[in-house]
């Protein structure tokens, strides 16, 4: 294969990573997630996006490298360094993902309704089918990869957009930031939870893996690939925290207990009008169909822990049938959309530990799995201290997170 083209091919690949990671992380769910948060806590949620921004650095450095050194997935890593503990993962993986992808197909729903006033389970409906149409294509590699960058790009200037609409207090902002004037551990667990837990860590890795930049000769691009993803993702976390700050301490009234309740469609709809509320739902409709794709795509990666041989055919296939199965539970339960987004962040914040520890470890311990890589002294430390931080965030946040329940 030519030089010239194997390199494009490869920062083709690595740039449709990270932005299957930054949708990922910037679905409905962070959407209305930080939007319920900012309501209740004011400036000081500022702390719980800048821990998830710092949280999301390591576990997705550590994951990613390790990956791509291995050049196996994910389960397939953690059944060699701790045999069966794969197959735990995938159940978990496989079990938030399909949960979050009914939250996805709502988020789209939302979008919809904002946009044209379409009932919520037609808006399910239609943007569920065009997922499923996705991966229905001949080329749908290319179509999955394609779909990730412009609905990210998309996404990220309608944030901003909004961003400059409002007058955010930046100086009490940035202030609660570095010091809270309180925390609250189920708040940062289900941001967390939203934005890198259960599947979303492991979304870019996995198309790494399936592009091929793998190896040891990879490493310093694959890392480099994780920090702009999340450094992009980190910013726009921050921003859509200020926009819908500034529209919290202009003395608007959002609803958040409601069973219709949109805090995040109220606060675009304040910022700027019937506009703002169109604009939310563009970025909902986008937020959802791209998540809902990554959501899709990643948990049923993690089927080949139970069948080695899934072919791309079969795995297309998988994940039709997955998007399927998600679109007729959203249209069964009727639950609450913004309730349920939360609720699913809450269970991926749960699920996040667990991963992140067979993974640390497998850097810390199992330097044969490596393939000679002198792994980061600093990195694994940091991920151990994360390690401990997500076990215990889990811990005093696992009551409040299901009580969410009661909500939908």
């Amino acid at each position: 294969m030519d030089k010239k083209t194997f390199f494009s091919e490869r920062q083709w690949a690595i740039v449709a990573s990270i932005f299957l990671m930054a949708t990922s992380a910037m679905g409905p769910g962070f959407l209305t997630q930080t939007a319920t948060f900012t309501v209740k806590m004011g400036a000081a949620f500022g702390f719980g996006i800048l821990l998830s921004i710092i949280i999301d650095y390591v576990v997705q450095q550590n994951i990613w490298r390790v990956v791509t050194l291995t050049q196996k997935r994910a389960p397939d890593v953690a059944n060699i360094a701790l045999p069966g503990s794969g197959y735990v993962l995938a159940v978990l993986v496989i079990f938030g993902g399909f949960f979050f992808n009914i939250g996805n197909i709502a988020g789209a729903a939302l979008g919809l309704n904002a946009l044209f006033g379409l009932d919520t389970k037609w808006g399910g409906v239609i943007s569920g089918a065009m997922a499923i149409m996705i991966f229905a294509s001949r080329k749908a590699s290319l179509v999955v990869d394609k779909s990730m960058i412009i609905l990210g790009i998309l996404k990220i200037a309608i944030i901003v957009v909004v961003a400059f609409i409002v007058a955010p207090p930046m100086a009490d902002a940035f202030h609660q930031t570095i010091l809270p004037s309180h925390v609250d551990f189920a708040s940062i667990t289900t941001i967390v939870g939203g934005t890198v837990g259960g599947y979303i860590c492991y979304a870019g890795a996995h198309r790494l893996l399936d592009k091929g930049a793998v190896g040891p000769e990879h490493i310093a691009e694959v890392s480099r690939a994780a920090t702009k993803g999340i450094v992009v993702v980190g910013v726009m976390r921050y921003v859509l925290f200020l926009a819908i700050l500034g529209v919290v301490v202009s003395g608007a009234t959002i609803d958040l207990a409601s069973h219709n309740a949109n805090p995040a469609a109220q606060a675009f709809q304040y910022a700027a009008g019937e506009f703002g509320f169109k604009l939310f739902g563009l970025i909902f409709w986008a937020a959802g169909i791209s998540s809902s794709i990554g959501a899709a795509y990643t948990s049923v990666s993690f089927f080949t822990a139970f069948k080695k041989d899934l072919d791309l055919k079969q795995r297309n296939f998988c994940t039709i049938i997955f998007i399927a199965l998600a679109l007729l539970l959203y249209v069964l339960i009727g639950a609450t959309p913004a309730s349920l987004l939360v609720f699913v962040g809450g269970l991926n914040g749960l699920v996040l530990p667990i991963g992140l520890t067979i993974f640390v470890y497998v850097a810390a311990c199992r330097k044969d799995m490596l393939g000679g890589y002198n792994y980061p002294m600093w990195l694994t430390v940091l991920g151990v201290l994360t390690c401990l931080l997500t076990w215990y965030m889990g811990y005093v946040s696992f009551n409040t997170i299901f009580n969410y329940l009661k909500t939908l």
